[in-house]
C-alpha cells in the first residue's frame, strides 16, 4: 500500500555551480559539481541533466560516478553559457548503505548573476550552492 512505501529524504548532498576562468581560452566557464557532505560513501551515482523552459529543451546529459567518497566533491560537467539562459535540472540517483536515494536540483535561469556568486571554500571557487 502507499503508506508502506518509504521515500527517504536526502540530506548533506549539494550541487555547486561555479564560474571559472579558463587561462587557455581566456574565457569564463561554468561547471557543475556534486558535493557529498555525508559521513558515508555514495555508490553508483547517476546524474541526468537538461536545460528547459516553456519553449526549449536541451538534450539530456548523463554521467556516472562509481564511488563518491564521504566529504568529497566530483566535477560533473561544463555548462555552456547559452544553457544558463534556461532552467537547468540535475536528477541524481545513488546508493548509500545499499539503499537507493534520489534528489533533483533545479538551477533557475538568472540565478548565476555576478552579485549572487559567493566563495565556496571546499572548491576554492566562486559560485552558488543548490540544496
Amino acid at each position: 500500500m502507499k503508506k508502506d512505501i518509504e521515500i527517504p529524504r536526502v540530506e548533506n548532498l549539494f550541487l555547486a555551480i561555479t564560474k571559472e576562468y579558463n587561462t587557455l581560452f581566456k574565457t569564463h566557464e561554468y561547471y557543475a559539481y556534486l558535493m557529498n557532505e555525508k559521513e558515508s560513501d555514495l555508490e553508483m551515482v547517476l546524474i541526468v541533466s537538461k536545460g528547459f523552459d516553456s519553449h526549449d529543451v536541451t538534450s539530456q546529459m548523463r554521467h556516472k560516478i562509481e564511488n563518491l567518497p564521504a566529504k568529497s566533491v566530483a566535477k560533473i560537467e561544463l555548462i555552456q553559457e547559452e544553457v544558463l539562459k534556461l532552467n537547468n535540472e540535475f536528477k541524481v540517483t545513488f546508493f548509500e548503505k545499499n539503499k537507493m536515494f534520489d534528489k533533483n536540483f533545479i538551477v533557475k535561469k538568472g540565478m548565476l548573476k555576478e552579485g549572487s556568486l559567493r566563495m565556496i571554500k571546499k572548491l576554492n571557487k566562486k559560485g552558488i550552492i543548490i540544496k
